[in-house]
């Protein structure tokens, strides 16, 4: 009798469906009502080599739907944003914003979401439990260019070194959610004194990583603080990058992605963010992209000494409170109008 009934759960369990808690992606029937919608509109802060990977390897899971990605710097963006949903035109299905400070004060415009594999996240990457997730992580580390640096900065201590003075590249503070995070690392575990002995090698400001991190490579300036996420793809493209991972930790910021309460294509929406912030898409992103991930067992990118890297996330309190005032400082300190 009890091989019997051994036979017959075995039975069992091999014609049963995959149920919708089994599925890291979603029932179903999501699955099904997001294929019959067939697109969503995606506003991201990302780059847009970045998000078009993404897609690309969402697409291979999902190749019904389509993905029209909409993408804007992070001033830019909050704006449209805002000026849409006042006037009832939101036409985004997703948003991806890196400013979790901002975010705070939008949470009105967010729907309740939360994907299948809510638990594996890492709390303090989490910007509303019940809006908002950590689709996008970045970190940073020091970039340098390697055809002009023979003995290249290690550490965000050795930027300060009077043999760099002219040669750094430094993103504003006021640049985005990354900018203003490596901001307050800075303050707060670096000290008071970083920012003015950093502002003493007069860095190169430019607003956002992508023309910093440019202009490392066509020897313009030779290093700075760059975001992996800029760096590694670019290394993997053959440029004359290297990418040292500073030893006085990694300040991580993990962006917010949810769907708007105004949102057409909710079914289709929720299966791109399920996928995104499943195992599948965050190896997808670290892989592709030289991100980092907010899971608790997270990928990790190539590129980056996990032996000396100290992993280390914002207190969400301070990271509100003090912003405006301490972009305000930098800025003084750095010599920077807007």
């Amino acid at each position: 009798m009890k091989r019997l009934l051994a036979v017959l759960c075995l039975t069992v369990s091999l014609v049963t469906p995959v149920r919708a808690a089994d599925s890291p992606f979603g029932s179903d029937d999501l699955i099904a009502k997001a294929n019959a919608e067939g697109s969503l509109v995606l506003y991201s802060v990302n780059f847009a080599e970045t998000e078009q990977a993404w897609i690309t390897a969402f697409n291979k899971r999902f190749p019904g739907i389509k993905v029209q990605l909409i993408r804007a710097p992070g001033g830019q963006l909050i704006t449209r944003i805002r000026s849409e949903a006042a006037t009832g035109k939101l036409v985004a299905d997703v948003i991806e914003y890196s400013d979790r400070g901002h975010l705070a004060t939008m949470l009105d415009l967010y729907q309740d979401y939360a994907p299948p594999n809510a638990a594996d996240f890492k709390p303090e990457a989490v910007t509303d439990p019940h809006k908002l997730w950590p689709r996008t992580t970045s970190g940073w580390c020091i970039a340098y260019n390697t055809a002009l640096v023979d003995d290249p900065p290690k550490s965000f201590w050795d930027l300060t070194n009077p043999k760099w003075k002219g040669q750094i590249a430094a993103v504003i503070a006021g640049g985005g959610g990354p900018p203003w995070n490596r901001t307050l690392f800075e303050r707060q575990v670096l000290g008071e004194t970083y920012w003015q002995k950093l502002a003493d090698n007069a860095p190169a400001l430019y607003p956002s990583g992508a023309p910093a991190t440019d202009a490392i490579i066509r020897g313009e300036v030779k290093v700075g603080a760059q975001q992996t996420n800029i760096v590694l793809p670019r290394i993997k493209d053959g440029a004359p990058l290297g990418c040292a991972t500073p030893p006085e930790g990694v300040p991580l910021t993990s962006y917010g992605a949810g769907i708007p309460v105004s949102a057409r294509n909710i079914n289709a929406a929720r299966l791109f963010l399920n996928w995104s912030l499943s195992r599948e898409g965050q190896e997808a992103f670290v892989r592709d992209s030289g991100g980092f991930s907010a899971l608790k067992d997270p990928p990790l990118p190539e590129g980056i000494d996990f032996k000396i890297m100290k992993p280390w996330y914002p207190n969400m309190d301070d990271y509100a409170k003090l912003q405006e005032s301490y972009i305000a400082e930098w800025n003084r300190i750095n010599k920077y109008r807007q």
